[in-house]
């Protein structure tokens, strides 16, 4: 109910009308059954423009800490809209913490909804596409169930009137749904799950026009590519190599 209200009363007019969004391909987001929305992430209203422009419903895993409402006020805010919009706690401590959340996210899909993740784990520094976490493979695999490719471009804030953080005309576009069926079962390969990801990043490559730097963009943004950037690990695209080929019954 409250997802709804959200979307329909607020979100949706805000971002359609206020900011001027429109959305191109809307109409190859399958109509129902489970799927996994991955897009790149540039800036912090990509969370605000995507579920608001897409027909469907969509559910964020947030992180888990964020639900526990523990640190005043403000906190407790946050922590009832994602308990009230339907949002999935996500646990990256590993163990059974994890294990539990990718169960919570399991279940979303198994009753037909769309679980939307950012590939590359955290925003782009500085408009890049990056490489792309393997955990999307993970859901993707372990689930059966396409990946609907999302680009989004121009959703970074400028001023707006009254010095209100604003958004001028984002865009959503939605790819052609990938179909990595062929791949079940294969969740303990690493080289599938890199293929998978890869080619997942590379069809949101194609809808944004992105230049793609081979690194994890938590490197860039936190660890010893801070200061130096990733000029060095620019690529025309993520993967390209063959399908890996499936292990014989020995293992090789």
């Amino acid at each position: 109910m409250w997802y709804a209200f959200f979307k329909g009363a607020i979100f949706r007019p805000l971002v359609k009308y206020g900011f001027r969004a429109r959305i191109v391909g809307s109409e190859k987001v399958p109509a129902d059954g489970g799927a996994i929305l991955a897009s790149n992430h540039i800036a912090a209203m990509d969370s605000l423009v995507v579920p608001a422009m897409l027909p469907r419903r969509i559910t964020f895993p947030a992180k888990a800490e964020l639900f526990a409402g523990d640190k005043g006020l403000g906190s407790k805010v946050v922590a009832w809209f994602l308990k009230a919009v339907g949002m999935v706690p996500m646990d990256r401590g590993g163990g059974r913490a994890s294990a539990a959340s990718l169960q919570a996210i399991s279940e979303v899909l198994a009753r037909g909804e769309v679980i939307a993740i950012y590939p590359e784990g955290t925003r782009s520094p500085d408009g890049r596409l990056y490489k792309g976490k393997t955990g999307l493979a993970r859901m993707v695999l372990a689930n059966d169930v396409p990946v609907i490719p999302v680009g989004v471009v121009g959703t970074g804030r400028v001023r707006g009137p009254l010095g209100i953080p604003w958004v001028r005309r984002p865009v959503v576009v939605v790819g052609e749904p990938l179909d990595f069926s062929h791949l079940r079962g294969r969740t303990s390969e690493m080289k599938v799950l890199r293929h998978v990801t890869d080619e997942t990043l590379a069809a949101i490559q194609r809808l944004t026009g992105q230049e793609y730097a081979d690194v994890y963009a938590s490197r860039v943004k936190f660890g010893d590519l801070k200061e130096t950037g990733s000029d060095q690990f620019v690529r025309p695209r993520p993967g390209g190599g063959p399908l890996p080929a499936p292990k014989d019954r020995d293992g090789a």
